[in-house]
């Protein structure tokens, strides 16, 4: 009985031993030194050595295209009119409603969207999702003009591309501006 008696306080003795030291508070610990932005630092320099090698690209195809005058967007594309407006009719703005149709192709000139595809395209200025490129290219239009935009990968479909584009591809793509609503 003696035995059992000790074992019962043996373990009374150890639960309490258990809940005390349980209930004692954490210590802190040092934190851990890392360096900060060099993940960062290092994406940025890529993407910036990528857009380089696409805006070499770019130039290379604007040379050899001796048909056409390329115009240097502000926003980090190239352009050239196929129809130009001799109207002098004005630019869509933030909130007009535009028509237009546009043909996608890659940089060996092969259709991956055709206008007949994709069909007419109802827009509200900067209200509406559409690609950046897009986006800043209708801006440079007027109604009746069709214009032939080199737009780098970040100004389309950039890293995550879609079922047709590639990741990081740079595109032509040529837009018809039907409509614009004031």
């Amino acid at each position: 009985m003696n035995y059992k008696n000790n074992m019962i306080k043996n373990i009374i003795i150890l639960i309490i031993v258990l809940v005390i030291s349980s209930c004692s508070k954490p210590e802190p610990r040092k934190p851990i030194v890392r360096k900060t932005g060099s993940f960062l630092d290092e994406s940025v320099k890529r993407n910036k050595e990528a857009n380089k090698v696409e805006e070499n690209i770019l130039k290379l195809l604007m040379q050899k295209d001796s048909l056409h005058s390329y115009t240097n967007s502000e926003n980090g594309f190239w352009y050239y009119y196929q129809i130009k407006d001799s109207l002098d009719l004005k630019s869509p703005i933030k909130g007009d409603k535009v028509l237009f149709t546009y043909d996608v192709k890659n940089l060996q000139n092969t259709i991956l969207f055709s206008k007949d595809e994709i069909g007419n395209i109802d827009y509200i200025v900067d209200k509406q999702e559409l690609i950046s490129g897009l986006q800043d290219g209708i801006k440079l239009m007027k109604e009746g003009e069709i214009v032939t935009f080199l737009f780098p990968s970040f100004k389309a479909y950039g890293y995550s591309g879609n079922e047709k584009v590639k990741p990081n591809e740079p595109l032509i793509i040529t837009v018809e501006l039907i409509k614009i609503n004031k």
